[in-house]
């Protein structure tokens, strides 16, 4: 039996279905909104495996083809791997999601997402959370929601739920906003340097539609009416735990003399190894918990120490930035670089400056579009000390850097401004919490140092939270630790007048406004402080691109033109690039862009291009070249592809016996245009030019 509910979100309703269809799954839900159609299975293993001590979760969501009414391209007519826009909104579903399931449940859990129908108007990734969360809701998986999400934006000075893919185009800010009735839990989004007071506001105004989706969900779940899965909770062996409590504790509280990343996990693994081999008789059968156990106690010293002195494990206080350290224009051919190190995290930002055929093109059930600035953000395992697989990308890595793309984009200029494409690459050389933001840092230096007239410089920080009961403590600059223990981690970045990019994430049930309100003052305090380091370093971009620079102009002709300079089968535009040693790049409104290895190669092709598309006029003077010598004359090329004859009458003042006598084939010389007939054809006069 199919059942149904809906709720007014925005401008449409959003209808949940279910009983139609994977009625075979636990849950399964289809979520339409206009046209778009997302549909979300969960389903949960009855069994764990022996000796599983965590959560086993998984999203998967996949966008079809056949949604837009689209053929996959390539050479294999199949979906295959997913491709950054749909690993991006995985990891979107999946962090709301994630601490709402019991600390005691571990059976493996699979949540398959897929687009079934997009309109190509109303944006599918935000049905993702709210299909994805249903389908739990009535799943009988224990999970603490429902959860839902909306998307706002800001036309016209009006807050907007859900905006449309047009609308987002002309809104200043873009944030997704997921949550329970009672509290936000996670925030995604970027802005056209918007204040934090607007931020709130977008928030706050998403929470009143995320109430009566979550209301929504739960009337479905209470129609459907399944029963909870039943599972054996993992239970800890709590006699160990006290054991290691009464033993160790005094070791770990020792930690605090540690300050740097590696001696404190070298001194932490030296504790667990000790704690295992005293006690392994005693718990045989447990003994794999110790580790765990342990941490857990540390975890409990950081926060205590955090709440009551406000001392973190780093020895800083909470609103301390780590200090700062730049380097610029590192790497002599790279056409920018930057390294900026922030107490142990390191970024090596590099800007690589290409020509309009680099920029990426992207085709998907959105619809077709380019890409002109793009950031690539690596994390080898050798940035924290370890080793492990060097392979493809992860989504880990997809999502830090789309963040730190996104946090920059707004300031990057506009094609007519500045036409190249921009690949910027952060190679993370040391991780100690924040690479994402160290990335974002390195990122605008070293966009400044490859001369990129951007808008602003931008930071960015990351802010954790400790919180226990009423008491808590928002920190600016969290570390590693600080981010696993503590109970929020919220990136944020900007100018000095805005923000430009946000991410923010709960472990608890969620914070209010005045925490968030709190926590986005002091990360604007810290942004600032960043700032200033930077504007001491490179306060400017650098007025001249790099020597290896391409370079790069860009000139506009009638587009009825179009067609002279490409040639029949590309004829002329193959010549000119031939003869010029320049990169032709033609779009339909006329505009062409030249791109070549030195400005004289960019300058020859504009200057075949403009004769080409100009008009012979008649009585200018132009220098040309003899291309031809008959007995009665010459034909000279004043224009590119436009030659007119010189007969001898008109070679000199004086009698010409011999057209040689007086030109020869390649002479340069200037004549004038005396005659255009009716069939196109010109006479020209080297004696009315002398």
């Amino acid at each position: 039996m199919s059942i149904e509910f809906n709720v007014d979100v925005g401008r449409e309703k959003l209808h949940f279905n279910t009983g139609y269809l994977a009625k075979q799954a636990d849950g399964a839900v289809a979520v339409s909104y206009g046209e778009v159609i997302v549909f979300a299975s969960a389903v949960a293993s009855r069994e764990v495996k022996e000796g599983q001590d965590f959560f086993p979760l998984t999203v998967d969501y996949r966008e079809k083809s056949y949604a837009a009414g689209k053929i996959p391209g390539g050479f294999i007519k199949r979906e295959s791997r997913p491709n950054d826009k749909e690993v991006l909104t995985s990891r979107l579903t999946d962090r709301p999601l994630r601490p709402l399931f019991p600390k005691d449940f571990i059976n493996e859990v699979q949540i398959i997402i897929y687009v079934l129908s997009a309109d190509q108007i109303n944006q599918h990734d935000i049905m993702s959370i709210n299909a994805a969360s249903a389908a739990l809701s009535i799943s009988g998986i224990p999970f603490h929601g429902p959860v839902g999400a909306v998307r706002v934006g800001r036309v016209t000075g009006e807050w907007v739920a859900n905006p449309t893919f047009a609308q987002s185009d002309e809104s200043d800010i873009n944030l997704v906003v997921a949550g329970t009735k009672t509290a936000v839990t996670m925030i995604e989004g970027s802005a056209k340097n918007v204040s934090e007071s607007d931020v709130i506001d977008a928030v706050e105004f998403a929470h009143q539609h995320i109430r009566r989706i979550c209301e929504t969900q739960e009337e479905l779940a209470k129609a459907v009416n399944k029963p909870s899965l039943k599972y054996k909770p993992f239970v800890a062996d709590e006699k160990l735990r006290e054991d290691i409590r009464k033993r160790y504790r005094g070791n770990i509280e020792e930690l605090s003399r540690y300050t740097i990343k590696k001696e404190r996990e070298n001194a932490m693994n030296a504790v667990i190894e000790k704690a295992v081999a005293e006690l392994t008789e005693l718990f045989p059968e447990t003994i794999a918990q110790a580790a765990g156990m342990l941490n857990d106690i540390d975890g409990e010293i950081v926060r205590r120490r955090i709440l009551e002195q406000e001392t973190r494990a780093d020895g800083r206080g909470v609103r301390d930035i780590r200090p700062i350290d730049i380097m610029v224009g590192i790497l002599p051919r790279a056409h920018g670089s930057a390294v900026f190190t922030r107490g142990e995290t390191q970024s090596l930002g590099i800007t690589t400056l290409g020509s309009v055929s680099d920029i990426q093109r992207l085709d998907d059930i959105e619809g077709e579009g380019k890409k002109r600035f793009m950031l690539h953000y690596h994390f080898p395992r050798f940035s924290v000390g370890e080793t492990g697989r060097h392979g493809g990308v992860g989504r880990r890595e997809i999502g830090h850097g789309i963040l730190a793309e996104r946090a920059l984009e707004y300031a990057i200029p506009g094609e007519e401004e500045f036409p190249y494409t921009i690949r910027q690459v952060s190679e993370v050389l040391e991780s100690n919490g924040s690479s994402s933001m160290a990335s974002v840092c390195s990122a605008s230096l070293s966009l400044f140092n490859a001369g990129v007239p951007i808008k602003a410089a931008i930071a960015g920080i990351a802010m954790g939270l400790v919180m226990e009961g009423d008491r808590y403590a928002i920190l600016s600059d969290i570390i590693g630790l600080e981010d696993h223990v503590g109970d929020m981690d919220f990136k944020v970045t900007g100018t000095d007048s805005g923000i430009t990019a946000f991410q923010m994430d709960i472990k608890i049930q969620g914070i209010t406004p005045q925490i968030m309100r709190a926590a986005l003052d002091q990360a604007r305090e810290g942004r600032l402080h960043i700032l200033d380091v930077m504007k001491k370093i490179l306060p400017v971009p650098e007025k001249q691109l790099s020597p290896y620079a391409p370079k790069m102009k860009t000139i506009k002709i009638n587009p009825e033109k179009i067609g002279e300079v490409i040639g029949p089968g590309g004829k002329i535009i193959r010549r000119i690039i031939e003869e010029t040693g320049a990169d032709v790049s033609v779009e339909d409104d006329g505009s062409i862009t030249l791109t070549g290895s030195t400005l004289e190669s960019v300058d020859r092709a504009e200057q075949y291009i403009l004769g080409l598309t100009q008009d012979v006029e008649l009585d200018k003077i132009y220098e040309g070249t003899v291309k031809r010598i008959f007995e009665f004359g010459a034909m000279v090329e004043i224009l590119p592809g436009k030659e007119g004859l010189v007969h001898i009458s008109k070679l000199d003042h004086r009698r010409v016996n011999k057209v040689d006598d007086i030109v020869k084939i390649g002479d340069r010389v200037k004549v004038r245009v005396i005659k255009i007939d009716d069939k196109g054809r010109i006479d020209l006069s080297r004696r009315d030019a002398i």
